[in-house]
């Protein structure tokens, strides 16, 4: 069972412009802005460079690490979980090889994406909002439809896409347990102030 408060600001990492310890240091920022979790997600990076970026992280910082997509270097690099999409492995299969405790989230978009959560810890439901973040995002739900994706999987909800400080709290009230955002955070001039304000803005 996850503990709903890790859900609350989910800072998802956007690039490694900056080098590993640009990223970590905004990384860090964001933590000590109030993120309750950050989540690797490094698309273009190897396998084996993501193994080495997820162990720093999760020595530098005092949150859970999740890592995106890949179980095997979530496991490998000793991070509290991994988060899987639609052509990831099943959240069954990465729930057979994980460490007790592990954590597991699945992205929902449609109803037919729902099914494919069950066993999952938590969900990302969206987008919610229109994002330029993720070039596979899909086109905006909206908050009525991301409250019965969220009700239909019965699960911790993150709401994903194109949030911040500005709509951030309608997601809450649209049963979120939480919001996940990538260029409001990793792509701030300032990530330790813009976590603060997103955390202010949800008003816990």
């Amino acid at each position: 069972m996850i503990d709903p408060s890790i859900l609350r600001l989910m800072a998802i990492t956007d690039n490694v412009r900056d080098g590993q310890t640009g990223l970590i240091a905004r990384a860090s920022a964001a933590v000590q802005g109030g993120a309750t979790c950050i989540q690797l997600r490094l698309k273009d990076v190897a396998a084996r460079d993501l193994v080495g970026v997820a162990r720093e992280l999760v020595k530098s910082i005092a949150v859970p690490v999740i890592v995106n997509d890949r179980a095997d270097v979530a496991i490998a690099a000793g991070a509290a979980g991994v988060h899987l999409g639609a052509d990831d492995i099943p959240v069954s299969a990465a729930r057979a090889i994980a460490p007790k405790g592990f954590l597991i989230g699945a992205s929902v978009g449609c109803d037919a994406e729902v099914p494919l959560s069950t066993g999952a810890d938590y969900v990302g439901v969206g987008p919610v909002f229109a994002t330029g973040s993720k070039n596979d995002a899909g086109d905006p739900i909206g908050l009525i439809e991301f409250a019965r994706l969220s009700a239909a999987t019965g699960l911790p909800t993150l709401g994903i896409g194109g949030i911040t400080a500005a709509n951030a709290r309608s997601v809450i009230d649209a049963g979120a347990a939480g919001i996940a955002v990538i260029s409001s955070v990793f792509g701030a001039t300032d990530p330790l102030s813009a976590a603060r304000e997103l955390l202010s803005a949800i008003g816990r």
